[in-house]
């Protein structure tokens, strides 16, 4: 994990030296995608709660931004702190229903809630309805760091996502974070210790969501556009199949799943190298490698690591 985040810190100035600012634009955008599946691997693989709705938070935490900065609030301290907040109070809201139940009634609650916010957002025609909205300025931190630099925007959510990392690998190793995986395993045998279930899965629900929505603000300003696409259910089967490609209940899986999903689609798409009939069916070719992974490397790309270890 050292080793992989020493190379996530070189990429500026390597990036730099090789006049390829396109590398650090991508690899930014990995990151922000792996805080958002760390969010999720904290309920889907410590917990136990398959959720369809998790980038109903994404969403949120990027309309915070967007929606602020479209009324000329800029403030990112004011705006991520909205996106938080706004992110953890839905995953309350919708936690507090959903937590009671589990299986398929559990994903069918959570991909309902997500559903409603993505119409929610295509509807409302002042901030671009269905076609979405741009993000005139990206989030403001009063001149301590500029988002507009790209090199101080990647620092900056390397930096988060280094914070996530270290936060998720103590939360799930702690008092809390045993007893969420006690739940997971036996549910019956937990309650029968004395311990209640619900108040420890709804609160990893809310950090999670809470979680998802720093990474919906990156994203708005990654992109500088924010549409209800980013709340839709296939964002959330996205966000499911990096945690499973980089190992589900794994400290590094997040990261891996986000990097070996979005780097190789950038590769089937863009690298020249590759023949034309690659570059027109990418969708097909990345399909069947995702298979392949998923049925040889049962642990995911974590578990290829050598000395890498399931947390649980």
């Amino acid at each position: 994990m050292v080793a992989i985040l020493l190379l996530l810190a070189a990429v500026p100035p390597v990036a730099a030296l090789l006049h390829e600012p396109f590398y650090l634009d991508l690899l930014r955008r990995v990151m922000i995608f792996a805080i958002a599946a760390i969010s999720l691997n904290l309920i889907l693989g410590y917990g136990g709660m398959v959720s369809f709705g998790h980038a109903a938070y994404l969403g949120i935490g990027a309309y915070a931004v967007g929606v602020l900065s479209h009324h000329g609030i800029d403030n990112g301290w004011l705006q991520w702190g909205i996106a938080i907040g706004a992110s953890a109070l839905v995953a309350a809201a919708i936690g507090s229903i959903s937590v009671r139940t589990s299986g398929i009634y559990f994903i069918m609650i959570t991909l309902a809630f997500t559903q409603m916010l993505y119409y929610l957002g295509v509807s409302i025609a002042k901030y671009g309805g269905d076609d979405g909205m741009r993000l005139n300025v990206r989030s403001q931190f009063s001149g301590l760091i500029d988002l507009n630099d790209p090199a101080e925007f990647y620092y900056l959510v390397f930096a988060i996502l280094s914070l996530f990392l270290y936060l998720s690998h103590r939360l799930v190793n702690s008092r809390f974070g045993l007893v969420l995986q006690a739940t997971r395993l036996n549910e019956a045998r937990t309650r029968a210790i004395g311990l209640s279930p619900y108040p420890y899965r709804l609160a990893a629900f809310v950090i999670s969501g809470a979680m998802c929505g720093l990474a919906g603000a990156l994203l708005a300003n990654q992109t500088s556009f924010l549409t209800p696409e980013f709340m839709n259910w296939t964002r959330s089967g996205e966000l499911m199949f990096m945690v499973i490609l980089g190992g589900i209940a794994t400290t590094a899986g997040p990261l891996l799943g986000a990097a070996g999903l979005l780097l190789l689609e950038d590769v089937l798409q863009g690298w020249s190298v590759l023949p034309k009939w690659v570059h027109e069916h990418w969708q097909l070719y990345l399909g069947v490698i995702l298979v392949l992974v998923v049925l040889y490397a049962k642990r995911g790309l974590a578990g290829l690591l050598p000395g890498n270890e399931r947390d649980d």
